[in-house]
Order: structure tokens, then sequence, then C-alpha cells
């Protein structure tokens, strides 16, 4: 069932294609700085995509030359815009909506990344990023500190490098984010498009069921002790295997054909 009309989003655009939705932020004259009614449309626009069965991948992206230049500084203090839209959290809700999402979302990061855009990136299961982009914790040159972002690059970042970007400001071109870990590929600006499509066109071929039940097992058991997180995973094994898409993947392996599968 398709999620149900929203008021018209103002700062970021929702595209549909197949089994695909791309969410394009859009502030480009800010470099698609993060403001409080960005954030909140944002958080509308995961709701939305995540409960409409017929989308089966997201892409996160930006408008312009820039993917998110991180939370809009003059606006802190004084928001300066009214949304239609009921509040649904701030910028730690953003990032928490992330691994609830049951799809995975593709990060397509086509300029610079900062501060809390590369929070954004380092919440998405996959990052592409074009070879000119730049990505970086800029916080600590205006005073600031990467609080709530250090949460999710820890995960990411060996401990030295992550202590020696955020504390001296640094930002790392794609290339060096992908061997830090921060993206998952680094490719020729050329060819951004091309490979973010090919990674969304494989994932959303794969069981939307198996795909949902994985993504919540893999967050719920991340950092757990084997003691705890083995008998959980195999209680979700056991249930995994009792789904109609389950069923349908192995009579398709038997019968030597591609799975048609129904997200259930």
């Amino acid at each position: 069932m398709a999620a149900e009309q929203r008021p018209e989003f103002h700062n970021l655009e929702v595209q549909r294609r197949g089994f695909v939705a791309t969410i394009v932020l859009r502030r480009p004259e800010r470099k698609n700085a993060l403001s409080p009614m960005l954030i909140n449309e944002l958080l509308w626009a995961l709701d939305d995509v995540r409960a409409d069965a017929a989308v089966r991948v997201v892409v996160l992206t930006g408008a312009g030359k820039a993917f998110c230049a991180g939370v809009d500084l003059r606006q802190i203090s004084d928001p300066g815009e009214e949304s239609a839209l009921a509040a649904k959290g701030d910028f730690a809700q953003l990032l928490l909506r992330f691994p609830k999402m049951q799809k995975p979302v593709v990060a397509r990061v086509n300029g610079a990344a900062l501060g809390g855009g590369l929070g954004l990136v380092a919440s998405c299961p996959f990052a592409i990023a074009g070879e000119s982009a730049t990505l970086g914790t800029p916080e600590i040159l205006r005073g600031l500190f990467p609080m709530q972002i250090m949460a999710v690059l820890e995960r990411l970042v060996p401990r030295r490098k992550l202590l020696d970007m955020i504390l001296l400001g640094k930002t790392v071109s794609a290339k060096v984010a992908e061997e830090w870990g921060l993206v998952t590929r680094a490719v020729p600006d050329a060819e951004l498009d091309g490979a973010v499509e090919e990674l969304a066109h494989e994932l959303a071929a794969r069981s939307p069921t198996a795909m949902r039940m994985g993504l919540d097992a893999f967050a719920m058991q991340s950092g757990k002790p084997l003691e705890e997180a083995l008998p959980y995973l195999r209680g979700q094994l056991e249930e995994l295997l009792g789904k109609e898409d389950a069923l349908e993947g192995l009579t398709a392996f038997l019968q030597k054909r591609a799975p048609v599968w129904t997200g259930r």
C-alpha cells in the first residue's frame, strides 16, 4: 500500500522509478545544508518510502554540486521557516531513522559531504562517491564539534584516522574516504549515475522480505556478544524460512529459474 499523500515538500524532492525512490535534497543555494525544515521533511520522506511497498531501494543525493554541507549554521538559533508538516524530530532522530528503514539506502555523493552531511553518508548502508567529492568534519574550525555524527562515524572509520579528521577539521578525497570505509566506492564523476543505478538495480532484484528482515537483524545484533547474537539470529532465520519469498527462492533454485518475489 503506497504512503498517504503528504503536503508539498519545499526543500526536497522524491522521485520514483520502478522499485527505486530517489530523495533529492534541494537547497542548492546553501549547498543543501540541513535546516530544521529540511531535516523534518527528510524524516517524512524516509517514512513515506519505507511504508511504500512498491519501493525496494532508496537513493539519497543532493541537488547541484554538493551532497550536503552539514547543518545550516545560520538557522541554529533562528529557523526562519514554517512547515505544513507536523514535526517528526531533530537531527538525532534523523540519524536513528536509517537503521530502521528495512530497505537499503544508497548515498549518491555528488559533491561536498561535510559535518551533518557526512553523518547522512555514514548512516546509509551504501555510499557511492564521485571522485571530485570531498568529505570531512570542519566543526572544530568553527569552535564546534561533530558530537552526534561521531556515533555513526566511529562504526566505520579506524579510531586514529577519525580523531585526526575531527580534531583537525580535515576533509578527505573520495578515494581516501573509500580507503577508510567512509564510502563503499569512489568512481569517476562521469560514472557516478551509472554506478548508483547499477547498485540500486541489483538490490531491487533481491527479496524484499529477506532484505527487510536481514537489515533489521543486522541492526539488532550489532555490538551484541556472540552468546546473545547467535540465538537471536537463529530465531530470525527460522522465521525467515517460513516466509513466501524464502519458499520461492528455494523453489526457483531447484527449478533453475529466476525467482519472482512477492515481498511476503
